[in-house]
């Protein structure tokens, strides 16, 4: 479904550390943090948080009428250094995991939100991994072995771009694998997920939902500007020829797949600064009620660090 080019280096900001000692994890605080978490509603993006019926064509894929373009930006700026702050305290508490996982049809922009995401985050607490086409070893094994190996550890953030469901998606449009095969992997997805949500990992899954008039004028814009010549693939027209298949195996990888605890977020993503927005407010709602524990945490280690020196000081043992 075309090529996801490596992120360079130099997309991250690199920012200074301190060293930190993660504190106890406290298994009891993540199930009621997730229940706030569910309350919160989602303004921009379409958030589902349990197993239903979807239907794309009825969810637009443009900014809701009235919102400009400068009013998008400023809310975003203001939500992405809300989104900073949030990222920082995830990192050195070291509580929670956090995982993105970024799907969408070619030219959806994938590739631009990591970009815009990688300006507010922490250089050493965060990764981006590229699922393209299985290699032999791969494939050697079960679907989900390479996905596991790239779930973020305590205090780390991973951003898929692509992730375990191109297996009920590329693989069923292109009937790789028998339809029994393909089917039965949205279970096993909601108990990996289940997985890792157990294990304090914070799942948000997005969908960005472009038009096909969209994505046909981005494939166009390509040929035309020199700078994006190294992004032109056959393929992304061959698959184009699939539209109407794909969304039918979003729509059901979504509607099968959702649950409170890794949500699914529909965004409109034909504007890239509307997509920006909505993703970022989702990062930011979904983080917001973690503050407080690891902003309490973090004071106990500092507490436990300024009487362990205290006491070095004074000579006691």
């Amino acid at each position: 479904m075309g090529s996801n080019p490596t992120l360079s280096a130099r997309s991250f900001r690199e920012k200074s550390t301190v060293a930190f000692r993660p504190p106890l994890l406290r298994p009891s605080a993540f199930t009621s943090e997730l229940r706030t978490v569910n309350t919160v509603a989602m303004a921009h993006a379409h958030k589902i948080d349990r197993v239903q019926k979807v239907n794309l064509k009825e969810i637009d894929t443009d900014p809701p009428k009235g919102m400009t373009k400068e009013e998008a930006l400023a809310e975003t700026q203001k939500l992405a250094s809300e989104m900073e702050e949030l990222l920082d305290l995830l990192f050195f508490a070291g509580q929670h995991s956090l995982l993105l996982v970024l799907q969408g049809m070619d030219t959806s922009g994938k590739d631009g939100t990591i970009r815009h995401f990688l300006n507010y985050t922490h250089a050493q607490s965060c990764r981006v991994a590229s699922f393209k086409v299985p290699t032999a070893h791969e494939l050697a094994h079960d679907f989900l072995w390479r996905i596991h190996q790239q779930a973020p550890g305590k205090g780390e953030i991973a951003v898929f771009n692509r992730s375990h469901y191109e297996d009920v998606l590329v693989v069923r449009v292109h009937e790789l694998v028998p339809k029994d095969v393909w089917h039965g992997r949205y279970a096993q997805i909601n108990t990996f997920e289940s997985l890792l949500t157990a294990s304090n990992t914070i799942v948000l899954k997005f969908f960005l939902h472009i038009s096909k008039k969209e994505q046909e004028e981005r494939l166009l814009d390509r040929e035309k500007e020199v700078e994006k010549a190294w992004k032109l693939s056959v393929g992304d027209w061959k698959e184009r020829e699939q539209w109407s298949r794909y969304q039918e195996a979003y729509e059901d990888a979504i509607g099968k797949c959702a649950s409170a605890e890794a949500p699914w977020h529909v965004v409109p993503a034909d504007h890239k600064w509307y997509r920006n927005l909505a993703v970022t407010e989702a990062i930011v709602h979904a983080l917001r009620p973690y503050k407080k524990t690891w902003l309490k945490d973090l004071t106990e280690v500092g507490e436990k660090a300024k009487a362990e020196l205290s006491a070095f000081r004074s000579g006691k043992p």
